[in-house]
């Protein structure tokens, strides 16, 4: 029993370093992730959080869009996979400009008086689709920093579609759309031998799922 006591003795010391270590970094990091202290992650207000996640979404896409050649623009999946069934796909300036359409009409639901411009055609110089692009970003980015606590529930007057009915909802569901788009873009720019630019920044594979 004596011989054992050190060994006891040196475990249980591990075992309280351990626990202290646990409760040190819970109460950095409580359960679900979130810091305790969101002014350290900068984000003090929901708004900033929402704009966050729209952020995330936005780099990526944006970044996709733009990897692709302006005369690759107008490409579509056709034969590439055997057994394949591309009928009736969009192109990939359709693609972007369809998440573009998509943005000013969820986020205007949130801001109904605010003007939009008008979208340009497929068949446009890839300049002026990428600015459409980036300004419909902007205009989501205005939209999610007006969702305060107070209004975020609020009903909006013209819900774009069932999914989406209240301020918050369509702030979720805006970042959702970006994310299912991205996910076939992704596909177009490989079907191109193009690596997206989320997949080829990354330091390190395995680290963090990428397309």
């Amino acid at each position: 029993m004596r011989r054992a006591l050190p060994a006891i003795l040196a475990a249980a010391g591990v075992c309280l370093g351990l626990a202290a270590a646990m409760n040190a970094q819970q109460q950095e990091f409580p359960r679900g992730g979130v810091p305790a202290n969101p002014a350290a992650a900068g984000n003090t207000t929901l708004a900033a959080q929402l704009n966050q996640q729209l952020s995330f979404v936005e780099e990526e896409f944006v970044a996709a869009a733009d990897a692709m050649p302006e005369d690759k623009y107008a490409f579509v999946p056709m034969n590439e996979f055997a057994n394949a069934n591309f009928r009736g796909v969009r192109n990939f300036a359709q693609q972007v400009l369809h998440v573009a359409g998509a943005n000013y009409q969820l986020y205007g639901a949130i801001l109904p008086d605010e003007p939009r411009p008008m979208a340009p055609q497929a068949a446009a110089p890839k300049a002026e689709i990428m600015k459409y692009l980036r300004d419909s970003f902007a205009f989501a980015h205005k939209a999610t920093s007006s969702i305060t606590p107070e209004n975020m529930l609020m009903p909006v007057r013209r819900a774009p579609n069932q999914f989406a009915g209240t301020n918050l909802e369509l702030a979720v569901f805006g970042c959702t759309h970006v994310t299912d788009i991205y996910g076939q873009v992704v596909e177009y720019l490989r079907m191109n031998g193009i690596v997206p630019p989320a997949t080829a920044n990354q330091p390190a594979r395995g680290q963090r799922g990428r397309q």
